[in-house]
């Protein structure tokens, strides 16, 4: 690949994985996601497909930047862009497990291995190029605010969370 088209590629992987998230779990986030007590402090519905959107973009252009810097997808790229992989696959699983399987408990066990994939990510980043790093600072703070909505969610509507 030459020019623009990794930039492009890399950077719209993550955004047409969101897209296509949406679209599978659009039913449920419309109809049974309102059903649940939530905390006041939550964001508005309105923010998290702006809030998402950023971050996919933040986070594809960092793994551009890395794949760049070590010369595609070389040995050495392996473990900083493998970690980047297994991050965007749980990523496209929790939605998955939260609003397709109504699954509370196990969305938050897999969004807590998320936040920590995301931080050992940035950990093998940062030799490489600290700018990628820092593209998914916003991401990892955004986690760990929906961590704590999942576990408010968690906690608040099941039978399990409330013995907590």
């Amino acid at each position: 690949m030459s020019g623009w088209k990794p930039i492009i590629g890399m950077t719209t992987l993550p955004i047409l994985g969101g897209l296509a998230v949406r679209f599978i779990t659009r039913k449920e986030v419309n109809n049974w996601y309102p059903t649940l007590k939530k905390p006041l402090w939550r964001p508005p519905n309105v923010a998290f497909p702006i809030v998402w959107t950023c971050l996919y973009s933040g986070m594809g252009y960092g793994s551009y930047l890395i794949w760049k810097e070590l010369g595609g997808f070389t040995e050495e790229a392996l473990v900083p862009l493998g970690l980047y992989g297994v991050q965007l696959a749980l990523n496209v699983a929790w939605p998955c497990i939260f609003f397709g399987a109504h699954k509370l408990k196990w969305a938050l066990v897999e969004i807590v291995l998320l936040t920590g994939t995301v931080g050992a990510t940035m950990w093998s980043w940062y030799p490489i190029n600290k700018t990628a790093t820092l593209l998914l600072a916003p991401y990892l703070s955004w986690l760990c605010l929906v961590t704590s909505l999942n576990y408010c969610i968690w906690r608040d509507n099941s039978e399990e969370g409330k013995k907590e």
